[in-house]
């Protein structure tokens, strides 16, 4: 377990190295400056930080001889190369680059005592050939590190299950053969996609599930090419969707305005709802969040002292870690009604639920059982159309639509965007416009 301790004003993280990697590290204790001098934001970032040096110590690790039958060390050697600001690249290339960057490369290993670890990432001392379909979401994993480094441990769960899953039934099309990545050719991905067809016609699965998949092995094949430098990279999972013709769209169905203030605002009818889950429905009935954007709030995003209280969507480190689902989804949300008055009442946010799966499950299926949505196949999900169509009819524009739900407005324009986002002013002004009638129970 890291701690904390202060050094010329400045707080750094002090922890024991785990015994399984006391190899790898060279040493019993690891200090890192935290680069604050403010010991509240110290012990914002340093569980963060703790995790970071772990992931580090498991890279390194699997860089030593006697791991190189269970993890993949290339992605190892690429993760510890991004470290040092480089990109990984094979020993035959480096031969040809240029003096500068070879200077560079021995630099960082100086820096680092001449480290074997280190040496053999920087000098391109791994082989590149010989990653297997069974191995490919553990690499991936590592190359997707950066990108991934908001996500909180829920959101890494559906993140890694997601790209194991897609490597397992690949494999599953191919008869079980565990081929190489760089084997994944176009008539493979066509295989792929003929299992699916089968499933799908078979069992009655979702052609969405079938599709996402698709895009999750394009998006692990492009960071694997990425890694590699390899010129004009193949894509055999371009073009590759599922379509159905006799599919209807897949949109959630709205809970009508009307719904909501008989139903859902008459005393006792969220009785069955724990206090968090029923103040996170409300909030996301005023302000048209996504749920996990309410949820997983961390205290400081929810601003009740302001002139317009409101609450911040954005990403988020330290303790309270989290990922939003695009830059698009960055918003301040202005509060009023009875999102302001659940706020008020949870001025910290939800910790029952942040950084957890299972809210919308639960609460969906307690509103059904108490006979609160006007169909079996409504759910809360459709609380954010609902938002969409209350704007809908008082006339709010397209871009303010956008910038209130969190929409890329370059896509709605269809074309660049260029101004100033839609001030929180104007969109208190519009959420004002929208909100119901707060009965004295929920106030």
């Amino acid at each position: 377990m890291a701690g904390l301790h202060k050094r010329n004003g400045t707080w750094h993280l002090r922890m024991r190295v785990p015994r399984r990697y006391l190899d790898v590290a060279g040493r019993s204790e690891i200090h890192r400056s935290l680069r604050t001098d403010s010991e509240r934001r110290a012990r914002e970032l340093l569980p963060a930080a703790e995790a970071q040096i772990l992931r580090d110590l498991e890279v390194m690790r699997a860089l030593t001889p006697e791991m190189s039958d269970t993890v993949d060390q290339l992605a190892a050697a690429s993760h510890i190369a991004a470290n040092e600001g480089f990109l990984y690249r094979p020993v035959a290339e480096l031969v040809t680059a240029p003096l500068d960057e070879l200077l560079n490369r021995f630099a960082a290993v100086e820096r680092h005592g001449g480290d074997p670890t280190v040496a053999k990432a920087v000098l391109g001392g791994v082989e590149q050939t010989g990653l297997r379909l069974s191995q490919f979401a553990a690499a991936d994993e590592q190359l997707a590190a950066f990108d991934n480094r908001f996500k909180n441990p829920n959101q890494m769960r559906v993140w890694r299950n997601a790209k194991i899953r897609a490597a397992s039934n690949l494999r599953a099309a191919l008869d079980g053969a565990d081929i190489l990545v760089e084997d994944i050719d176009h008539a493979v991905a066509l295989r792929h996609r003929a299992w699916w067809k089968r499933r799908v016609a078979a069992e009655g699965l979702a052609i969405e599930s079938a599709n996402k998949e698709f895009a999750n092995l394009a998006g692990m094949l492009r960071r694997y090419y990425e890694n590699i430098a390899r010129p004009n990279p193949p894509e055999p999972y371009r073009r590759v969707s599922l379509r159905d013709r006799h599919n209807d769209e897949n949109r959630k169905l709205e809970i009508s305005t009307d719904w909501i203030v008989e139903k859902w605002f008459a005393p006792g009818a969220f009785d069955n709802l724990n206090a968090e889950a029923r103040d996170i429905l409300l909030i996301s009935i005023e302000t048209g969040c996504r749920q996990s954007e309410i949820h997983d709030l961390p205290p400081e995003a929810i601003v009740l002292d302001a002139a317009i209280p409101h609450i911040l969507v954005a990403n988020s480190d330290g303790a309270h870690r989290r990922e939003i689902k695009n830059t698009a989804s960055k918003r301040k949300v202005p509060l009023v009604g009875v999102a302001l008055a659940a706020a008020r009442r949870n001025p910290n946010g939800f910790p029952r639920y942040r950084g957890k799966g299972g809210y919308s499950g639960n609460v969906n299926g307690r509103l059904r059982t108490s006979g609160l949505f006007p169909s079996p196949e409504h759910t809360i999900g459709g609380l954010r159309h609902s938002w969409e169509s209350r704007m809908e009819a008082f006339r709010v524009s397209e871009t303010e639509k956008g910038h209130m739900m969190g929409h890329s407005i370059k896509k709605i324009r269809g074309r660049p965007v260029y101004g100033d986002d839609v001030t929180l002013e104007k969109r208190h002004e519009i959420a004002q416009q929208l909100s119901l009638p707060v009965p004295d129970h929920l106030a």
